[in-house]
């Protein structure tokens, strides 16, 4: 039987349980609670509680007064306890033979045991182990009482443990928030901010907080829209009708008055419930910048191409159509001169081309270095003197330090650098002396090309590399695509090496190039 002092306390313990239902939601310390409720009620000298999760698996959160070593006794019996798939086959009295077993094999007949399944929706969410030294013997009232007191521990636990899943839940969802790396805005379906990510605080510039509960249009505040229709036209005109009615809009976004406009696409989601009724509204903002560059470096390259296959073609067509009249006998002089202006188109054509197809293979990670000795100043040498016949306005000078070593490299990789540099000044510089020059360090080696021209100016010389760059004097008074220096910097690093402009404008420019000293033999 119950002890008598039970009978008096036993609405202390109800309520005490009543309250830990509706206050308490930490699993732990409720867990604590219940159990030495239960210790106190059923007089023992230890328990323990065991939970069941989703996946069938039991463990032991909480005990008191029983050593680890006896716990994983215990594991059998909760292996057969889980394979119950009705709560009516957890009779208190039968449970209880099985734990006095357990108890008197691991005490030698001095413990009892008591247990009181924890049930909530036919389904078995734990169970109370409680061991006492005295005989367990229940009236029907009494088992009743320990039924009500287990039933409402069951409520309690889950009602946690229903807690901890949506703490859980909620910690993922602001995980998942957190990491993406595109600006998530939730709204209301009155188009009011209810929270937003930190990458869509760092794309805007706003106080993610600040903006909780101001409406759509304060937060998104269009500069110009390449789209039609915005999110509140389209909520005026019905949308959405299905949970799948995803609305694009992309324009130009006011971030702050001292900043450009923001390139976005914002796609637009509804999270429905289940009698189609919208909860929610997810905004997904997307920076569109290097998309947009995308699109430019497209027409820029077309442009640029065009020009630039024109050009020659309409040279070589103009020569051959000239050379080729019938009514008009031309000298050998003029034939020849007619010649070499073909061949030296044709000559630019192969050089666009193989730039062309130097400039894919490095997109696609796939320009090859075939490294051997190299001597830079021999190959400077013999490039200035092949580029001095090309100009008469120039003189070309190579100054190289007698202990200049050999080093491993792509000779004729190398030898496009110096052709790109020395072309280069050769093309931007009016006339004077183009400087080849080279310095020694003990882990690397320098080469300076430098001219006596105009100069770069400083807005275009962060983009002096990039693909299809050209400023807009160069664009105006000289041939090029753009693709020179970009490949040029492209071999440089491909060696290991970097390379950089020093220039001022009107006092020349400087193309410096720097790579590790891996000498042979080392």
């Amino acid at each position: 039987m119950l002890l008598p002092d039970f009978r008096v306390r036993q609405r202390d313990y109800m309520l005490e349980i009543s309250r830990a239902i509706t206050q308490e939601l930490d699993l732990g310390k409720l867990l604590g609670r219940i159990l030495a409720i239960s210790i106190e009620m059923l007089a023992g000298q230890a328990g323990l509680i065991a939970l069941r999760d989703e996946q069938e698996n039991w463990s032991v959160p909480v005990s008191n007064g029983l050593p680890d070593a006896f716990l994983k006794y215990l594991v059998p019996y909760l292996a057969e306890i889980s394979k119950a798939e009705d709560a009516d086959q957890f009779e208190l009295l039968e449970i209880n033979r099985r734990l006095i077993e357990l108890a008197h094999k691991a005490s030698r007949g001095l413990l009892n045991g008591v247990v009181l399944p924890l049930v909530t929706h036919k389904s078995v969410v734990g169970v109370i182990f409680m061991f006492r030294s005295y005989a367990d013997t229940f009236s029907v009232n009494d088992r009743a009482l320990l039924r009500s007191f287990a039933d409402q521990a069951a409520i309690a636990v889950q009602n946690a443990q229903l807690y901890q899943q949506s703490v859980r839940s909620r910690q993922r969802l602001d995980g998942l928030l957190d990491s993406v790396a595109d600006g998530i805005l939730i709204l209301t379906p009155g188009q009011r901010v209810e929270r937003c990510n930190p990458a869509l605080e760092r794309l805007l510039r706003i106080n993610g907080i600040a903006i909780q509960g101001k409406t759509h249009e304060e937060v998104i505040r269009w500069a110009k829209r390449t789209t039609d229709m915005t999110l509140e036209q389209a909520i005026a005109g019905g949308w959405p009708l299905t949970p799948h009615a995803h609305l694009y809009v992309e324009g130009d976004l006011k971030v702050d008055d001292d900043l450009p406009p923001l390139p976005v696409g914002i796609t637009y989601s509804p999270l429905m419930s289940n009698d189609d009724v919208l909860l929610n509204i997810i905004a997904t903002v997307r920076d569109i910048t290097h998309f947009r560059q995308a699109d430019e470096l497209k027409s820029t390259f077309v442009s640029v191409i065009s020009h630039e296959l024109k050009t020659p073609l309409a040279l070589i067509k103009g020569y051959v159509s000239t050379l080729r009249r019938e009514d008009a006998r031309w000298d050998r002089a003029i034939v020849k001169e007619s010649l070499a202006v073909i061949e030296e188109e044709a000559d630019r054509l192969a050089e666009l081309v193989e730039n062309l197809l130097d400039a894919s293979r490095l997109q696609a990670n796939s320009l090859a270095i075939k490294p051997s000795d190299v001597l830079l100043p021999d190959l400077a040498r013999r490039t200035a003197e092949r580029m001095q016949t090309q100009t008469g306005q120039h003189t070309i000078i190579c100054d190289f330090p007698a202990d200049f070593p050999v080093i491993l490299a792509d000779e004729s990789r190398m030898s496009q650098v110096m052709t790109n540099l020395i072309g280069n000044a050769i093309k931007y510089s009016p006339g004077g002396e183009i400087k080849v020059s080279g310095q020694v360090r003990p882990d690397f080696v320098i080469v300076c090309v430098s001219d006596q021209g105009p100069g770069i100016a400083q807005p275009d010389i962060p983009h002096v590399f990039d693909r299809f760059y050209r400023s807009s004097d160069a664009a105006r008074h000289t041939k090029g695509a753009g693709l020179g220096l970009y490949l040029t910097r492209s071999i440089i690093e491909a060696h290991g090496g970097r390379i950089w402009v020093d220039s001022e404008l009107g006092k020349g420019a400087r193309f410096c190039f720097l790579l590790p000293r891996q000498e042979s033999g080392t």
